[in-house]
Formats: C-alpha cells, sequence, structure tokens
C-alpha cells in the first residue's frame, strides 16, 4: 500500500462515533473568524517526506486548525510555533502553515499523530486512542526510514510506547527524554501547544534544540 492509498482510507474512516459527531459539529459551526472557510471535518492524514528519518508525533488535529484545513498543525498557534521552528532547522521550505496549497513542503520530517480526528477539549478517550492506533501501526510501516520520533506530549509519548508494547512506567515522559525503542530512538518535547508556548514552559529556544538533537540523532544535516 502507498502513503496516498493508506490517506484514501484514512480520511473515511468513522470508527468513533464521538469524534465523528464533533469534528462534524465544529465544521458546521465554525469558529466566527473562519465562517466563510470550508473545514475539512475529517481524519487528517500525515504530512511530510515519506524518505524522512525524523516523525513528529503530536496529540491529535485542533478543532479550528487541522480538522479546518486537513493538515497537521495548519491553521492554529501550535503550527505557528512548529513550522517557523522547522524552518530555521531546514526541515520546511517556509516557516508558515496557512492551508493545504500554500506551497510548504518538509525535508527529512513527517509529521502524524495518536489520534486523527479532532476530540472535545482536545481530549481523546482511550479507546479512541486505541481504536488509532491500528491507523498509526499502517502508516509507520509505510515509514522505513524513520530513525527518531519526536512525540510531543505525553499522551503521544506514551501512544509510541503502546505501538512497541514497552511499559510506560519504566519509561517516564519528561521533556527532552530518550529512550531507544527497537531500532529507533523515542525523543520527547512538550506539546507546542499554546498553553505551553504562552506560558514560556516551551519556549524557541527550548524547541530549537530538541529539533538539533532529533537531526543529530537521525543522521540528518
Amino acid at each position: 500500500m502507498s502513503l496516498e492509498a493508506l490517506y484514501d482510507q484514512l480520511t473515511a474512516c468513522r470508527a468513533c462515533p464521538r469524534l465523528v459527531a464533533w469534528r462534524e459539529q465544529v465544521g458546521r459551526e465554525k469558529r466566527a473568524a473562519f465562517r466563510n472557510n470550508q473545514y475539512w471535518a475529517k481524519p487528517v492524514p500525515g504530512f511530510g517526506d515519506p524518505k524522512a528519518r525524523i516523525l513528529i508525533f503530536g496529540l491529535a488535529p485542533g478543532a479550528h486548525g487541522s480538522n479546518r484545513t486537513g493538515r497537521p498543525f495548519t491553521g492554529d498557534a501550535s503550527g505557528d510555533f512548529l513550522y517557523p521552528a522547522l524552518y530555521r532547522a531546514g526541515l520546511a521550505s517556509q516557516p508558515t502553515s496557512s492551508h493545504l496549497d500554500d506551497g510548504l513542503a518538509l525535508e527529512g520530517v513527517y509529521i502524524t499523530a495518536a489520534v486523527r480526528c479532532a476530540p472535545p477539549q482536545n481530549k481523546p478517550s482511550p479507546l479512541e486512542l486505541r481504536t488509532c492506533a491500528s491507523w498509526t501501526a499502517q502508516e509507520l510501516a509505510l515509514l522505513p526510514h524513520i530513525r527518531v520520533y519526536l512525540a510531543l506530549g505525553q499522551i503521544a509519548h506514551q501512544a509510541l510506547l503502546e505501538y512497541h508494547s514497552l511499559p510506560k512506567a519504566h519509561l517516564p515522559f519528561r521533556h527532552g527524554s530518550e529512550y531507544r525503542v527497537g531500532e529507533r530512538i523515542l525523543l520527547s518535547s512538550y506539546h507546542v501547544s499554546r498553553q505551553n508556548t504562552n506560558t514560556g514552559r516551551l519556549t524557541a529556544a527550548m524547541f530549537d534544540a530538541i529539533l538539533q538533537r532529533a537531526k543529530t540523532l537521525a543522521g540528518v544535516r
């Protein structure tokens, strides 16, 4: 199977009734600032370089970001922090990500998430995480060059441990933690959410350092 074929299957997924109802409700009601936008309101496929050596693994689409635009971390504050950092690291062709046809390209990095539909209050349930794990398994099988996972936040960190059948208690999440998981390395960061970046819990300098560490571990120049 190709990534494109996987995306076709993924975007048709309706396995989690709560998530389907929420993503579609948000797409109908919209935020006032985006009332003239056509929302994506479907599962959001991954984005990036199919030959990537670094995988950025988030939590889930934002209700008015990815759920609106159809691309990870696009159209919201998290993306406004992430993509300039990727550009500074030489992993993105431009520092902005606004919509699917904005010309952005990634090199050496691929972005996806533990859950592919926007959850209410950004909180997927354990069952929803387990259900979506099947998409993670299929996607990672199509990304054979990945050497480093960069997990954004504790839930993403734990989801990757689940994928590798590793105990969460022995490999706890912390900003900057590094663990070997099979033939890959799991590197973790605080999430690039506004609640972290606006409060100074995660600064641009901290995240730049994490990206440089990911590049070094993955052998990306």
